[in-house]
């Protein structure tokens, strides 16, 4: 924020006596203003994006162990089924019990591969939870981008008072709110090649 405020007060501090400097230094405290508020979204963006994140990396373990589960089951069940299999005339309690603990772990399998699918579901709402932050988080850093160009543009213009100077850096700092408010109201407007070139 310290830039951001020393580029005021030179913006200003130059502006004393001419139309032109005066211009400069309005839009250099409204370039300012915005940028900032949108660093302050940036961040709480990025806060967000980090725990999606985490979230989804959590998730995803705790598919991974359901599914180490499920694998231990089936490997059990297969286990108590040869063990049936290869015991020779087995009693009626003894035929009870293998099918009782084959049920068991069938069960458990459905168990553990429904249990698998809601918690897939959940790892991908946290991915696509991610990629729509980093949508806004692109949005709000290439604003900043912009408007940061557009102020470095309007100082050049009250050093050098070159009127077309002004101009381009309008434009600049027009696309940089554009993108800002895109980020704020939550639109969809993501310019990739501008997204390459800062990435």
């Amino acid at each position: 924020m310290g830039e951001i405020d020393e580029a005021i007060s030179d913006a200003v501090e130059k502006a004393q006596g001419s139309r032109l400097n005066t211009l400069v230094a309005a839009f250099v405290a409204l370039s300012a203003t915005f940028m900032a508020l949108c660093n302050v979204k940036d961040g709480n963006i990025v806060q967000a994006m980090a725990q999606a994140q985490a979230s989804g990396v959590d998730a995803w373990a705790y598919y991974q162990a359901k599914g180490t589960k499920a694998n231990l089951a089936v490997a059990a069940r297969e286990q108590v089924e040869l063990l049936s299999d290869v015991t020779v005339n087995p009693t009626p309690a003894v035929r009870a019990l293998f099918d009782k603990r084959i049920a068991e772990y069938r069960e458990q399998e459905k168990k553990y591969e429904h249990e698998k699918e809601t918690i897939k579901q959940q790892a991908e709402g946290f991915q696509q939870q991610y990629e729509a932050l980093n949508v806004h988080d692109d949005q709000f850093d290439m604003a900043e981008a912009l408007l940061s160009v557009a102020i470095a543009l309007f100082g050049v213009t009250a050093l050098t008072r070159k009127r077309w100077l002004l101009f381009v850096g309008l434009a600049f700092a027009g696309f940089g709110m554009v993108l800002g408010l895109a980020g704020f109201i939550g639109w969809s407007l993501h310019p990739a090649w501008l997204a390459r070139l800062l990435g």
